[in-house]
């Protein structure tokens, strides 16, 4: 193989492909980047249950296939100069050389690294930048908890033009619905997807207009298959999780007893303030009233804080407690310079929206902590 490319889209080609690198590889081969150069350069890693891939156009004067570690690979290109960067292959050596700087990498056996799963067929499309918005708002639920598989998940509910994405960790619970466009008419379907690597994704293909979404599900629905993601030259697939998924629906409150609307900014600054004093799972306490709402944490003989800003509040007096950093997720993820707070009783749980909206397309539920007050 030999061949010349411009470092940056180099950079960010490795940069991208790097990603779905297993921490602890299984087998040695599986920390390695296959680079196959021919009238395109093709970057790509799999581990067996997520594989990326970014092709860049190159001037390859000999085509070729190598396998070469990733994350050196990664650092190298990172750290060279804004300068063409020449790549030649020979006998069981890579060298990347750019402007003085040379590099020789040893080759990982290409005939050992696995096989990358295809692309499914694409089920829709979708604008890039809205599926960032959207993923980043509810991965923020999403377990972290590998015990509990499923919940580590982003549910994705396809009912023809409308996506639904949905995550929770017990203890939160957080729904955004946006449109897309489907390829063929009267699709319905639900997969649950890794939260990391669906995260990681949408952040990652912001750089084109739409992202491709494209899902193969077995016979047997969620659990079976891949989904696989596409823009701008990337692409990414990955296994879908299995596992009963709870029923969000039954946790999303239809009435209300009050409601409490607040400036976002001024209410996560105060949040994080009071929170200072707060131990580790202590809640902040908020107690509302007609043209205020009071935040406090810390009793007793421990250290303690209050402040007080305005609300606009409908509803008899309340005091209802929170854990602070679950409160300040669902405050950053509402897309309002508003937020609005819906409750029923101190001990259900309270329902977090944008200003005003009477059907609104994110829904950020929240459990209260009961020993408040």
């Amino acid at each position: 193989m030999k061949l010349q490319v411009e470092r940056d889209p180099l950079a960010e080609a490795v940069a991208w492909t790097a990603r779905a690198l297993p921490a602890r590889p299984t087998a040695p081969v599986l920390a390695g980047m296959r680079l196959q150069a021919g009238s395109e350069l093709t970057l790509s890693t799999f581990d067996y249950e997520v594989s990326a891939q970014s092709t860049i156009p190159v001037q390859a004067d000999e085509p070729g296939t190598v396998l070469v570690s990733g994350r050196l690979l990664a650092e190298i290109v990172r750290s060279l100069p804004a300068r063409p960067v020449d790549l030649t292959t020979d006998g069981t050596r890579t060298t990347v050389k750019c402007g003085s700087a040379t590099f020789t990498l040893m080759l990982l056996p290409t005939e050992e690294y696995p096989t990358l799963p295809g692309m499914p067929e694409t089920t829709g499309t979708i604008g890039a930048d809205t599926f960032a918005s959207a993923i980043s708002q509810v991965a923020i639920a999403a377990g972290r908890d590998d015990t509990l598989p499923a919940l580590t998940g982003i549910r994705m509910e396809i009912n023809e033009d409308t996506l639904t994405l949905v995550a929770t960790d017990r203890y939160r619970l957080a729904v955004r619905e946006l449109r897309w466009t489907p390829v063929a008419p009267g699709l319905n379907t639900a997969v649950l997807v890794p939260a990391r690597v669906l995260s990681d994704t949408a952040r990652a293909l912001t750089s084109g207009a739409e992202v491709a979404v494209a899902l193969a599900t077995g016979e047997g629905g969620m659990g079976e298959g891949i989904i696989g993601f596409e823009g701008s030259g990337r692409r990414t697939t990955t296994r879908l999780l299995s596992g009963e998924y709870p029923r969000y629906q039954t946790l999303l409150p239809s009435e209300f007893s009050s409601v409490a609307e607040l400036p976002a900014a001024p209410f996560a600054d105060a949040v994080k303030r009071v929170a200072l004093v707060a131990e580790r799972n202590t809640p902040v306490r908020l107690t509302f009233a007609s043209s205020e709402v009071l935040l406090e944490a810390g009793a007793g003989d421990e250290a303690q804080a209050s402040e007080a800003i305005q609300a606009s509040y409908d509803g008899d007096e309340m005091q209802i407690a929170f854990n602070p950093q679950y409160l300040l997720d669902g405050i950053g993820a509402v897309d309002s310079d508003t937020v609005r707070i819906s409750f029923t009783t101190p001990t259900r749980p309270a329902v977090i929206t944008g200003k005003g909206e009477a059907h609104p397309d994110y829904r950020y539920v929240i459990m209260p902590i009961r020993s408040a007050g």
